[in-house]
């Protein structure tokens, strides 16, 4: 068990410092340094001493979700890096193999670089994305890390030091002229990496200005986070624990809504006393918890963990939100799953869950249009098609439309289906290639 709460990370050069890991021969531990030159590695010392159970490592869902696997990487790829290690060579042609298999990865999936960056006064914003009217996400510069890196993690280019691939505010703080600007922006999601790596008052940077006049039409402001599940200390025993409750207690006075957007992956994450407790002093400032992860082979993808899951959240005082679908993006074939294979797994976990749980919805694709969801999968005069919904849209008018694909027992991602009852593009397609943009 974790003695005192002072955080503690693991990256590539302390891998042979995590005692565990040292009952795994060397040649999994070097599958491991490989893997982690081309997505990033870190862990902490929670993570470790306490989710992780080492008596079923590797299996562990803990250890599969925090520790790099050799399967993350094609053979091919894992070969070329692990070769160029294995024969020591200069930096700059491993770092030159690094980019090749990083550059296959899909680094900006859904259109995050071509279509989400918005444009204000003629130049684009540093650090706010603008897919969805009424919602704007924001990635404060120094809040763009994690506790620990999820082995699935969609936004790894966040932190492999490329700037080009980066997101993340400017000194100038032009985001807050684009906020301000954009009355229809009702929701700023602050997010990242994880902005609750940011000492308190650094947040508040960034979330004060939002309660000032002239920034009225904010009305919910949201924090992106793994913090409960990889460091709950963050809201215990860490030094600003009382300063982050305060400051979420000033977003509740001010007459604005708080929410933390909570990512836990599998039931473990909920089951220490740390983690709970964190939890009952978050929801004492009347601020709300709603959680979220991505369906992971390997993880969870079985109908009960999520069941048992979500109950948990409940029986917690926090609100079950969004299944997704894994991004087509970094280790996608290690964790995907086929969308009929996911559908099952929403629908099982749903069926056996109270009513109470049933706030969650999904299997949802973040892609390229929106926010789409598979509804069912039936047969319509004749033909096996998968009913699809937008949850979101680029296009509010596409919001809550039912529309349906062909029946493909393969497909993984919305890319890989295609119209069905013979129709040559779905219906968003004409609009979404003219370069819909907010």
């Amino acid at each position: 068990m974790v003695q005192t709460a002072n955080l503690k990370y693991y990256g590539i050069p302390h891998i042979d410092k995590i005692p565990e890991l040292q009952t795994f021969s060397s040649e999994e531990r070097f599958a491991i340094k490989v893997v982690s030159h081309v997505l990033p590695f870190r862990t902490n010392n929670y993570i470790v001493e306490e989710l992780i159970d080492w008596k079923d490592a590797p299996n562990d869902p803990m250890f599969r979700l925090s520790i790099m696997q050799k399967e993350l990487l094609e053979s091919s790829h894992f070969d070329l890096v692990a070769d160029s290690l294995k024969k020591d060579e200069e930096k700059e042609v491993l770092t030159q193999k690094i980019n090749q298999v990083r550059a296959s990865l899909n680094p900006h999936p859904s259109g995050q670089l071509a279509h989400n960056v918005p444009m204000f006064d003629g130049v684009p914003v540093p650090g706010i994305q603008h897919k969805y009217k009424e919602t704007a996400l924001l990635f404060p510069s120094a809040g763009q890390s994690c506790f620990t890196y999820c082995t699935f993690c969609f936004r790894w280019p966040q932190f492999i030091g490329d700037k080009e691939l980066k997101f993340a505010t400017n000194k100038k703080a032009s985001h807050l002229d684009y906020l301000k600007h954009h009355k229809e922006i009702t929701d700023v999601l602050i997010t990242g990496g994880d902005p609750l790596t940011m000492r308190a008052k650094h947040l508040a940077h960034f979330i004060k200005p939002l309660l000032e006049p002239g920034f009225e039409h904010i009305q919910n402001i949201r924090i992106g986070s793994k913090v409960l599940a990889f460091w709950p200390y963050r809201f215990t025993t860490d030094n600003d624990a009382d300063e982050y409750l305060e400051l979420f207690e000033l977003v509740q006075s001010s007459g604005k809504h708080m929410a933390l957007m909570a990512h836990f992956n599998h039931w473990k994450e909920l089951e220490t006393t740390a983690v709970q407790t964190a939890i009952k002093r978050i929801l004492s400032t009347g601020t709300v918890i709603r959680c979220q992860s991505p369906l992971l082979k390997h993880i969870n993808d079985d109908a009960a963990i999520w069941q048992r899951m979500w109950m948990r959240q409940v029986n917690l005082g926090m609100i079950p939100y969004y299944m997704f679908v894994e991004r087509d993006t970094g280790p996608k074939g290690y964790y995907e799953l086929p969308l009929e294979k996911t559908f099952e797994i929403f629908k099982g976990a749903w069926q056996n869950s109270s009513g109470l749980a049933r706030t969650a919805r999904g299997p949802s694709m973040s892609a390229t249009p929106g926010k789409v969801c598979v509804e069912d999968i039936s047969t319509i005069a004749g033909e096996k098609v998968f009913h699809l919904k937008f949850l979101q849209g680029r296009n509010p008018d596409w919001c809550n439309r039912i529309f349906y694909a062909k029946y493909d027992p393969e497909a993984t991602w919305l890319d890989d289906l295609v119209p069905a009852f013979g129709e040559k593009e779905f219906f968003y397609d004409k609009e979404l290639r003219s370069g819909l943009k907010l």
